[in-house]
């Protein structure tokens, strides 16, 4: 009954998780609009959530000593990377769009695992990446003439570039014999990230009046410093922490398929909110590609590497963004259920 307990609560805390990753894209696109640069945004982000962590970076400060290449690796790729892409790729396509694009995550960390280590993957999971591209294509609408902005989505697919390379830094970080604790990598990675886009973004240069002033959201205003607490506070601080409790308490399979959810929840507050309409090709086209996720998701890694490989690629898809809660498990060690 405990134990049951237990996973009905990781199951609420990772779709909490997911709803608070979702929603960072809806609060940051009206403040882009407003007059913000998408790299300010996203600084404001990693910086806020930064100030937030700071007790948990002290708490662990061992890892400067003993993981420095895994935290700078993670600052770059899965902090400061990610989320300058993304926020850089919603100022151009919807916000939906730019979060379907980065489940592709999966297809690129299988021909990581097969064309760069050179291990062979399961069929379930070549699969599931067929239908995700397939899905993909039907989302950008090809028949078209690529009816998107293409730096919008160049860039959408360098967030999950960011987002492979993060996997393969959680999955080190995870075999060591001393797993790097994931909320101290965290807590290091934002501050990371944040020196790192502090040198990039210029923030002296922001116009910081757009935040004591309104963003429109699809004809609605809102108050900016209200968006940017809830991308602060929620969509990165509570998304983040509540995504690593929720692996502890799941397998990261089932947190990395609940995380899934986490395009499905911005596309359709995308929709509510900023009135951004996806046309009945390319709703069905996110439906593919969420089931292409799904499937490679649930492909369990082999116990031998002369098996296929095909678990990989859910620790790549969920997160960070982006969704990073099923990626989390790497950095903790953890890869069943306690």
């Amino acid at each position: 009954m405990h134990a049951s307990q237990g996973r009905s609560a990781g199951l609420g805390l990772a779709l909490a998780s997911a709803f608070a990753f979702g929603g960072s894209g809806v609060a940051a696109k009206p403040l882009i609009e407003a007059g913000l640069d998408p790299l300010h945004v996203v600084w404001l982000r990693v910086a806020g959530a930064a100030l937030v962590m700071l007790p948990l970076a002290w708490r662990h400060r061992d890892l400067v000593r003993r993981k420095p290449a895994l935290l700078a690796g993670f600052g770059l790729l899965a902090v400061a990377g990610v989320q300058a892409c993304y926020f850089a790729a919603i100022s151009r396509i919807p916000v939906g769009v730019a979060l379907l694009i980065e489940y592709l995550a999966p297809a690129l960390v299988l021909g990581w695992v097969r064309f760069v280590q050179r291990r062979p993957v399961t069929r379930a999971a070549a699969l599931g990446v067929v239908l995700a591209v397939g899905g993909l294509a039907c989302v950008v609408q090809v028949w078209s003439g690529l009816s998107f902005d293409l730096l919008g989505l160049l860039l959408a697919l360098a967030a999950a570039c960011c987002q492979v390379g993060y996997f393969v830094l959680s999955d080190q970080g995870g075999t060591e014999a001393e797993p790097a604790d994931p909320l101290g990598v965290i807590a290091y990675g934002l501050l990371v990230g944040a020196l790192v886009l502090t040198a990039v973004a210029r923030p002296w240069t922001m116009d910081w009046s757009v935040l004591a002033g309104s963003a429109d959201m699809n004809g609605t205003g809102a108050p900016a410093w209200l968006l940017l607490g809830w991308i602060v506070l929620i969509a990165t601080v509570l998304a983040y922490v509540t995504g690593v409790v929720s692996v502890r308490r799941l397998s990261p399979q089932v947190a990395g398929v609940v995380a899934c959810l986490e395009a499905v929840i911005a596309t359709v507050l995308a929709w509510v909110l900023l009135g951004e309409h996806l046309a009945a090709p390319q709703i069905l086209g996110g439906a593919v590609v969420l089931v292409g996720a799904f499937i490679a998701q649930s492909s369990t890694p082999r116990a031998t590497a002369d098996e296929p490989v095909a678990g990989s690629a859910a620790d790549a898809a969920s997160g960070s963004g982006p969704s990073p809660e099923a990626r989390e498990a790497g950095l903790s060690g953890r890869r069943t259920a306690p």
